[in-house]
């Protein structure tokens, strides 16, 4: 893909992998609109990615369980930058616990937010992309779509369907010239699931690593689709 004048929204991008990949793609000159739920966060990430002197960004407060919160972050992006070229999938979370103790709120807000939110952030998108002659869908998926844990069943539950989703997406959307790939990171130095960033955990991936591998995606020949990607950390602590 052409990369000049192009616009990105990622969503859930405002620390972690989500701020990672929206830093790298301004850095490469797109113009980017960023999500998340806190008003305080978004407005802050976007003064901080407009003094980059790159590419520029806007954002919106959204939760992407809301499909009128979704559908009104991508007219933002449309009112700001003209057009969406590329999407990133990346708002999640993730609750953990045994079935037995585990509520049906928290159960349903796994799968509202990592599943339902990325169908509606494809569903808004995908007519925009189809105006601008194609785009690139990447959804960050996880290497716990594709080996289930105890006491993660819900976020397996929405990995493994964001995994068949992505795939059948693909093939739906490939001859309108929009590519789809998913992204199967491993452990990363975030804040997901309650941690927190940490030197002692070198050994796990960095959401610059992420961000990457986005870049690398969307660098690619027209020709080529890379479309399930797994990172893993090269050598974490041995059992």
């Amino acid at each position: 893909m052409n990369l000049n004048d192009k616009t990105a929204v990622v969503t859930g991008s405002t620390k972690g992998i989500g701020r990672a990949i929206a830093e790298a793609l301004v850095r490469e000159g797109l113009n980017v609109c960023v999500s998340a739920r806190d008003a305080g966060e978004v407005e802050r990430t976007v003064v901080e990615l407009n003094e980059l002197d790159a590419g520029r960004a806007a954002g919106a407060v959204c939760d992407v369980r809301d499909e009128a919160a979704v559908e009104a972050l991508f007219a933002h992006a449309v009112a700001e930058f003209g057009g969406v070229d590329v999407l990133v999938n990346n708002a999640g979370i993730g609750l953990f616990g045994r079935i037995e103790e585990m509520s049906p709120a928290d159960f349903r807000a796994v799968l509202e937010t990592n599943l339902f939110g990325v169908f509606y952030c494809c569903h808004a998108a995908i007519p925009l992309m189809k105006e601008r002659g194609g785009g690139y869908i990447i959804n960050i998926s996880s290497l716990a779509g594709a080996n289930p844990h105890p006491q993660m069943a819900a976020y397996n539950a929405s990995k493994f369907a964001l995994n068949g989703f992505s795939e059948a997406l693909m093939q739906e959307v490939r001859h309108d010239h929009i590519k789809v790939s998913y992204i199967m990171p491993g452990s990363v130095n975030t804040h997901f699931g309650g941690d927190e960033p940490d030197e002692a955990q070198g050994w796990q991936l960095q959401p610059a690593d992420i961000a990457r591998v986005v870049l690398d995606l969307l660098q690619h020949d027209e020709r080529s689709l890379p479309s399930r990607i797994e990172i893993r950390p090269s050598r974490p602590p041995k059992k």
